[in-house]
């Protein structure tokens, strides 16, 4: 099922409780998305667009290199099948009680987008989508140099961790531009089309 919404930047109106916050961004129709910590480590607060510091736009840029994105040095790229997010929208310094605040907002826009692969960045966001989205329990502590650029199955999601940009080696991104290529060659949405079993002709797709 597609979304209704054509709309780039915060496409289902995310209003958290806060002044300054970074909405979700790209297509909103994505099979992949991109989720990072809080706009403090990852960017964005002059731009509105996740990612857009300099260790983010390295990250950007190796999604840039597989095809998902046009130019990662903008301040507004054009996305295709990639969407854009973070764990903490809000501007400043997260707190174990802002970090609960923002949850629900995260989680209604993972749930609205529906893409099929989940691509956390860093320790925070890695833990916590293992954590709440699939039947893992996250090891302590998190191994992100084992389970980097690597595929984790979770609860109807595909779960790639990556190391956080600003800790990367020219060996992190070069694991990453691979399993990516590795990922989009394969069925990774892994879907059934059931519309055999169902009165008229149209497709009636199931993950």
């Amino acid at each position: 099922m597609q979304n209704v919404t054509d709309r780039t930047s915060n496409p289902f109106g995310m209003r958290p409780p806060c002044d300054r916050f970074v909405p979700g961004y790209g297509d909103a129709n994505a099979a992949l998305h991109l989720v990072g910590d809080h706009p403090g480590v990852h960017g964005g607060l002059d731009t509105e667009v996740p990612f857009t510091n300099a260790a983010g736009r390295r990250l950007l840029s190796i999604f840039a290199d597989v095809g998902l994105i046009d130019d990662p040095d903008a301040d507004a790229p054009t996305l295709d099948d990639l969407y854009l997010s973070y764990l903490h929208l809000c501007a400043g310094e997260p707190t174990p009680e802002s970090y609960a605040d923002c949850e629900r907002f995260f989680d209604a826009e993972l749930r609205a987008i529906g893409a099929h692969v989940l691509l956390p960045v860093g320790e925070r966001a890695t833990e916590q989508i293992l954590q709440t989205y699939t039947a893992r329990t996250p090891p302590q502590p998190l191994a992100m140099e084992d389970l980097h650029a690597t595929e984790l199955r979770g609860s109807g999601w595909l779960v790639v961790p990556i190391v956080d940009p600003r800790d990367w080696t020219d060996d992190h991104a070069d694991r990453l531009r691979e399993s990516l290529e590795t990922l989009l060659a394969t069925d990774y949405r892994r879907e059934a089309e059931l519309g055999r079993f169902m009165p008229g002709d149209e497709p009636y797709i199931v993950r």
